[in-house]
């Protein structure tokens, strides 16, 4: 009997692809979660429903695939469903039996329903558009209620790409997503950076029970600064493929085979000149062999004007960019998802496009699923700072004392990381460093200040904003004396689960002189 695993399954919701990943809690590697008849190959599944009524036959990614070509696939088969969820603006198939709200339902109950009974799952995370997000998350919301599991988290899909590949919290970042229905082009800031908390995980369900409107804990999506997309990906290259030899035939099989042989020739293995075989169905229903290569597949996207296309999303996208004053130079890293852009043609044009920005190129589809999983493993119950708090400390030039930040307010605790502060010492022969703690009010107030008889806002908050706590102040004794302007003391500051402030303190050898528990910051 092989051994359970438990630990957090993330699911990433695809137009075209679903992705299905699992980290154990014991594990620090996550795998792709194979389901057979679902699964086209481990942890990726057609986003496709087959739903037949009133016999309510219900089947979902490579089996529901499978039935398109059957009688009434019009009415049954439902597919780039993911992008009309929470979007009130695009019109579904009026053929089919299901809206867009119900197709994900289903989808996800005979995904959850057959989810191999060795994962234990303690975690839920799901993924959500920036786009539509508002409507997306009032979606997932009403089906977690079904979803046996005690905790469900939710990411924003840039923020769960960016954490994929370890881009910085602040950063300014472009994704190109190259999907089988659609081209999706944004900059996105991530949550975090410049003394901002980072982004964390929303908790839509704990111990089993709906938090999701009563949670401390919301979600800071990834701000939009530009975004541009079409109704082109994948499927249509494939199509294009089989024009070039067969002109307007739309048999299903040539579509599968000619998307094979495209995934083929996006290998960096494969050489340009090198040709191979693709076998098609013709009018007739005869099988006849051609032959495709790199230069060949190439020519095809060209003729088609995808370069052309690229080049116009991109124009548009950087022109909403410089409207919210980001440029080109701002940008932190560009980041590929989705299989089309694997392409070696799409990717020569963006590196001829941005020469002097990292582009990285995760695992195409299953990306955003792993950087999800990055991102919740330990997520846990967080509540927010809704104070700051900060060290009394004393600057030598201006001969007076000053606060420094130690967490700001909007942080979360308990903390993940301590906060290290290197102290120096303000006079000759110092023995004793005094840690004096204060706290900002709650509510920030600025004075008014007259202009010409008009009221102002002062720009600078008073000291008197920084309140000192009325607890006793920590001596630490140093065992050697200091001198003037000599680094002494290593301070490394952490919050508790129970709100409770400690510090280790080491000198600048790095002897440990104690940990303290400098007071609850209630």
């Amino acid at each position: 009997m092989k051994e359970s695993l438990s630990g957090t399954l993330a699911i990433d919701l695809g137009n075209t692809n679903t992705v299905i990943a699992f980290q154990d809690q014991k594990d620090i590697n996550s795998v792709l979660v194979e389901i057979p008849n679902i699964t086209s190959s481990p942890g990726i599944i057609p986003t496709a429903v087959w739903f037949e009524d009133p016999s309510k036959i219900t089947k979902i990614g490579i089996s529901a695939l499978e039935m398109r070509d059957n009688l009434n696939s019009d009415s049954f088969f439902h597919s780039n469903f993911k992008r009309l969820i929470g979007n009130s603006i695009e019109k579904s198939n009026q053929n089919n039996i299901l809206n867009p709200n119900e197709c994900g339902e289903k989808f996800f109950q005979i995904l959850w329903e057959n989810i191999p009974h060795k994962y234990e799952i303690k975690r839920l995370v799901l993924t959500a558009p920036i786009d539509t997000y508002k409507g997306y998350r009032e979606w997932l919301v009403n089906l977690c209620e079904s979803i046996s599991v005690d905790e469900i988290a939710l990411v924003d899909e840039p923020t769960a790409a960016s954490l994929g590949i370890n881009v910085p919290f602040g950063s300014k970042i472009m994704t190109l997503d190259i999907g089988g229905s659609t081209i999706d082009m944004n900059i996105v800031k991530i949550e975090g950076g410049e003394g901002k908390s980072g982004p964390i995980a929303e908790l839509l369900k704990f111990k089993g029970n709906d938090v999701s409107s009563i949670s401390k804990q919301k979600i800071k999506c990834a701000e939009i600064i530009g975004k541009s997309g079409s109704k082109i990906g994948g499927k249509d290259i494939d199509q294009w493929i089989v024009d070039y030899f067969i002109p307007g035939n739309d048999y299903v099989t040539n579509f599968l085979k000619a998307e094979e042989i495209k995934c083929k020739l996006s290998s960096s293995a494969i050489k340009y000149e090198n040709k191979y075989p693709i076998k098609l169905l013709t009018e007739q229903h005869q099988e006849k062999e051609y032959y495709l290569s790199k230069e060949i597949f190439e020519k095809i996207l060209i003729e088609n004007n995808l370069l052309k296309h690229l080049n116009s999303l991109l124009k548009d996208l950087l022109n909403q960019a410089r409207g919210k004053f980001c440029s080109v130079e701002d940008l932190n890293a560009i980041i590929f998802v989705g299989g089309g852009t694997q392409i070696p043609l799409i990717k020569e044009w963006m590196t001829r496009k941005f020469s002097k920005i990292q582009i990285m190129s995760p695992p195409p589809i299953e990306s955003i699923a792993l950087g999800a999983l990055a991102m919740t493993p330990g997520v846990k119950i967080k509540d927010i700072l809704n104070k700051g708090l900060s060290i009394r400390l004393f600057n030598k030039r201006k001969q007076k004392h000053f606060w420094h930040p130690l967490f700001c307010k909007g942080q979360t605790w308990p903390t993940e990381n301590t906060f290290k502060l290197i102290l120096q010492a303000s006079k000759n022969n110092q023995e004793i460093f005094e840690i004096i703690i204060g706290e900002t009010q709650k509510e920030r107030s600025y004075d008014v200040i007259f202009e010409n008889g008009l009221p102002k806002l002062s720009e600078f908050q008073n000291e008197e904003e920084i309140i000192k706590w009325d607890k006793k102040p920590l001596k630490i004794v140093l065992k050697n004396k200091s001198n003037i302007g000599e680094d002494n003391l290593k301070l490394f500051f952490r919050i508790t689960k129970s709100a409770d402030l400690f510090v280790r303190c080491f000198d600048i050898k790095d002897e440990f002189l104690g940990e303290y528990n400098l007071g609850n910051i209630f």
